[in-house]
């Protein structure tokens, strides 16, 4: 144990840093987004991610976000595997044949007001994958759903600003 520490000492931090252009662009939306997740969400955003049948080039900008360089949870915003403790629900692929139910059970099972995002093209209308046999297409042909963030797949930064915008139209329409 002495032995991994002293090494870990010695090696010190080794992730690079974000360009300063990008820093400053996360920085300005990860600020507009902890406002108004206090203001809707009253201090944080519980996310449940589903892939409902992508090929997982969205996942990894998605776990992206949770790691130190982007660290999405200074900004108020976490993930759960429980979609009982879940705000939002966000969701990658076009949607197989076999996750329909499990999608659609999912989002029952979510409290309401329930924010639903499709994630990447694949989420906006199946993408390269099309529908077919084993697809069903986008996401919005299982459940309702409330934004789209295009890509593919999204950047980190586009990831913020899709889920800024979410919130910023389920504030607005929780207010009418």
């Amino acid at each position: 144990m002495l032995r991994i520490l002293r090494q870990i000492f010695r090696t010190g931090i080794v992730t690079e840093p974000l360009p300063p252009e990008e820093e400053a662009k996360i920085e300005l939306v990860g600020a507009r987004l902890e406002e108004s997740v206090k203001r809707v969400f009253a201090g944080s955003l519980t996310i449940r991610q589903v892939d409902a049948g992508s090929c997982n080039a969205c996942e990894l900008e998605i776990h992206a976000l949770n790691n130190s360089i982007y660290n999405c949870e200074r900004f108020g915003i976490t993930f759960t595997a429980s979609p009982r403790f879940a705000d939002m629900l966000l969701v990658t692929g076009p949607v197989s044949v076999n996750m329909a139910i499990a999608l659609k059970r999912t989002y029952d099972a979510m409290p309401p007001p329930k924010l639903v995002v499709a994630v990447g093209d694949c989420g906006y209308n199946g993408g390269i994958f099309g529908k077919s046999y084993a697809s069903l297409g986008g996401v919005a042909n299982v459940i309702p759903v409330d934004a789209y963030i295009h890509g593919c797949p999204p950047s980190p930064s586009v990831l913020l600003s899709g889920i800024l915008e979410a919130v910023g139209a389920r504030r607005l329409s929780i207010g009418k």
